[in-house]
């Protein structure tokens, strides 16, 4: 007595059409081992986060988050007056990371005024930005610098207890200078 048919296929040719299925799939070829995996673009979002995270596990034990906190534009190392599209957004997203976090952030677009100037090899603020923390009764400032290689890009944010300019937490990280990157920054000349 034979097996009664499902939807009308003998049980016979179901079983050897799922046999040749399984076998074609299996001779299915691999790509070959020169084959060229394209990376992932570099997230600079988790970067600026990673970074923010670090810096707010350094501060914690000598500043509350209550205390109001500035971030300042990220500058080009080379040219302390002078910052990117990469530098002004990373420094939001770690402003961002920072309120998220708790962190009280003060809202500073200073769009033409400079953030740090260059005194005798030695950063220091410029005025705007200290009357600005007086005015908020701001301990802090997140300031940083970035500096291009031909294939990456280095970040360097420190946080500085404005009353005594002693660092309170420091990171330094790394971004591949993939085409994302190289779009915010300027052509190089």
């Amino acid at each position: 007595m034979s097996k009664p048919r499902q939807n009308g296929v003998p049980p016979r040719l179901t079983l050897a059409a799922a046999f040749v299925a399984a076998c074609l799939a299996g001779c299915a070829e691999a790509p070959p081992a020169t084959a060229v995996r394209l990376r992932p673009a570099v997230d600079i979002t988790r970067g600026s986060y990673a970074a923010a995270d670090a810096l707010a596990t350094q501060i914690r034990p000598l500043l509350s988050p209550e205390a109001p906190l500035i971030v300042a534009t990220l500058v080009n190392i080379n040219r302390l007056d002078e910052s990117s599209p990469l530098g002004r957004l990373i420094t939001e997203q770690v402003a961002s990371r920072f309120v998220q976090g708790g962190y009280r952030v003060i809202e500073v677009k200073l769009r033409s005024q400079i953030y740090m100037k260059r005194n005798e090899g030695e950063l220091i603020l410029t005025r705007e930005v200290r009357d600005i923390a007086r005015q908020h009764n701001a301990r802090a400032i997140v300031a940083g610098t970035y500096a291009e290689s031909a294939d990456r890009v280095f970040v360097n944010m420190k946080v500085v207890e404005l009353d005594s300019n002693v660092v309170l937490g420091a990171v330094d990280y790394q971004l591949d200078r993939d085409a994302l990157v190289r779009s915010l920054l300027p052509a190089r000349q």
